[in-house]
């Protein structure tokens, strides 16, 4: 097993890394890098611990979405497929806001104000 010093969010991890999987590895870490960049920049949210919490749970959310149904001209779509999967379209605002709303009290219980 190879170890592999890598960066996400400005911060350097080393990992663990089977022979041959760096490549795969990297493109992980590069998507989970740009998911919590992504929540960093857009400014509501400043704590890395809660970044990272996010960034999780948007990257489950689009596994767990099911796979659009294939057409036979996919260049006439509306939409590019990128904007499909985007964990801040409409269609998901609600619930992570609601996911928000469970992690800043679970967070609030776990590290009470002093």
């Amino acid at each position: 097993m190879k170890q592999l010093e890598v960066q996400i969010m400005g911060q350097n991890y080393m990992l663990a890394c089977p022979e041959d999987s760096e490549t795969r590895l990297f493109e992980a870490v590069n998507h989970v890098d740009a998911a919590m960049c992504k929540i960093r920049d857009a400014g509501k949210v400043k704590a890395r611990d809660r970044i990272a919490v996010l960034a999780a749970l948007n990257l489950a959310y689009q596994l767990l979405e099911p796979a659009p149904a294939p057409t036979l001209a996919p260049e006439a779509s509306s939409a590019p497929a990128a904007e499909a999967l985007d964990p801040a379209s409409e269609a998901s605002s609600a619930q992570l806001a609601d996911l928000l709303q469970r992690l800043d009290a679970a967070l609030a219980v776990e590290h009470p104000a002093h």
